[in-house]
């Protein structure tokens, strides 16, 4: 009883803890939420791709920076406008590269920038 009690307690620890939404994470996916990003950056293998989720009530149209250009990391254009509801995958990534990305209809949002670390 005492060891069920330990593990209970162990259990209860390890639920309480969590990740920041801004720290780094080796997720393929990204949530944009009312707040923001669920991580402003993600660490994927090359030859991988990332799913981008929309789950706030507003569009976004996710693009590769630099802003206006959109020429750093083409794969990451295919996601393009969002609506309440949607996902879509990146392009495969397939160079070890840093993809910097934003939402171009909040263009000047920290809380909509962020990067993909493709090792």
């Amino acid at each position: 009883m005492r060891r069920l009690g330990a593990l209970f307690a162990g259990g209860l620890v390890a639920l309480s803890c969590g990740s920041t939404p801004s720290s780094p994470s080796s997720s393929t996916a990204i949530v944009i939420g009312p707040a923001g990003l669920s991580a402003s950056e993600v660490r994927i293998k090359a030859w991988s791709q990332v799913t981008f989720t929309n789950n706030d009530t507003r569009p976004h149209s996710i693009v590769s920076d630099p802003i206006d250009l959109h020429s750093d990391c083409p794969p990451v254009n295919q996601v393009g406008l969002l609506n309440p509801g949607e996902s879509r995958n990146t392009g495969t990534l397939n160079l070890s590269t840093v993809c910097r990305f934003h939402d171009h209809l909040n263009q000047s949002d920290q809380a909509l920038k962020g990067r993909i670390v493709v090792q």
